[in-house]
């Protein structure tokens, strides 16, 4: 992993327990899997720790680690370092993306209730007036009472952003292929097609993964499905919207929007979103930062506890997964 990416993560009472359930080789983590120091600890390493930053675990890699079992990474996808060599040799997976989610889940609840509130308008309103008004009149729609939430991706995100709902007074679609409708029922929501989904929210939030068959999923047509006022959540990937479209939407006016991530990831600096009163933009911070680390480490180490003891691992990454997954 790389330190500066992960320098909250491991707590004291991580390498404790870690000490006390295995041989911790060496409690400083590697950053490169190609030195000396690496090529001296791999032969005997059984469970790989991973974290942000951990370099690719290819086949040349994998030469070096003959007794490598398994792999727990301490943070959502592995989809950078995992590699087809890793599946080839039999090495169990695991990820702390359940640990991330609640972040994530967190940080959208709240965008809801905020951007409902009109919150981005009316900050900006107030400041330019610096006086009272009846703020009803100024942003038409204020308030959560009776509004309607668009789910798209039932995941690990959107299942717990369904479950924060559920206090609310919201009536709560969820679009996802890989949803049976029995099983939304069960989650208290209604499963529709996308472009209903789209049309009848009051705030569209996205939890799908960053994949060929999803990217611009969010394109110019659905954008312009959406009702007047209606807002967009984006805490999953920018690839999911079409930029262009988005932007020109959101400098109409038309919508609003609340943007953890974006296509690209930084925007330019001379981009109109940095700057518009319907935007809230955020640098990708909804997910586990700081002291939320320690719960990515926390599960991270509940899986070596179960690698050690034999169980099943709660959060294992399979290869059949692999091609719906982020």
């Amino acid at each position: 992993m790389a330190p500066v990416l992960t320098r909250d993560l491991l707590g004291d009472e991580h390498l404790e327990r870690l000490a006390a359930l295995c041989s911790l080789e060496d409690p400083k983590p590697l950053t490169r899997l190609d030195d000396e120091r690496a090529e001296a600890l791999l032969p005997r390493v059984e469970i790989l720790l991973t974290g942000w930053g951990c370099p690719p675990l290819d086949a040349a890699v994998l030469a070096h680690a003959p007794r490598l079992r398994a792999v727990v990474h301490a943070a959502g996808s592995v989809k950078s370092h995992v590699t087809e060599a890793c599946f080839e040799r039999g090495l169990r997976v695991s990820c702390a993306a359940a640990a991330n989610a609640l972040p994530v889940a967190e940080y959208t609840l709240a965008a809801i209730l905020f951007a409902n509130k009109r919150v981005l308008r009316l900050q900006q309103r107030y400041r330019e007036l610096r006086a009272g008004r009846l703020w009803a009149d100024e942003t038409p729609g204020l308030g959560n009472f009776g509004k309607c939430i668009g789910v798209v991706g039932a995941s690990r995100i959107g299942r717990r952003l369904i479950e924060l709902l559920r206090p609310f007074d919201f009536e709560v679609l969820v679009h996802d292929p890989h949803l049976e409708a029995g099983e939304a029922r069960g989650l208290g929501v209604e499963k529709v097609g996308l472009d209903d989904l789209v049309r009848r929210c009051d705030v569209l939030t996205l939890h799908a993964p960053s994949l060929p068959e999803t990217r611009h999923m969010i394109d110019r047509r659905r954008l312009s499905l959406l009702r007047d006022g209606a807002v967009l959540v984006n805490t999953a990937r920018g690839a999911l919207v079409d930029p262009e479209a988005l932007t020109e939407e959101l400098v109409s006016g038309r919508i609003d929007a609340v943007l953890d991530t974006t296509e690209p990831e930084v925007l330019p600096a001379d981009s109109p979103l940095y700057d518009l009163p319907n935007v809230l933009l955020t640098p990708h911070v909804a997910g586990a930062l700081g002291l939320e680390t320690r719960r990515l480490a926390s599960l991270a180490v509940d899986e070596i506890e179960r690698l050690v003891a034999g169980e099943p691992l709660a959060h294992e990454v399979r290869r059949e997964d692999w091609s719906r997954i982020a």
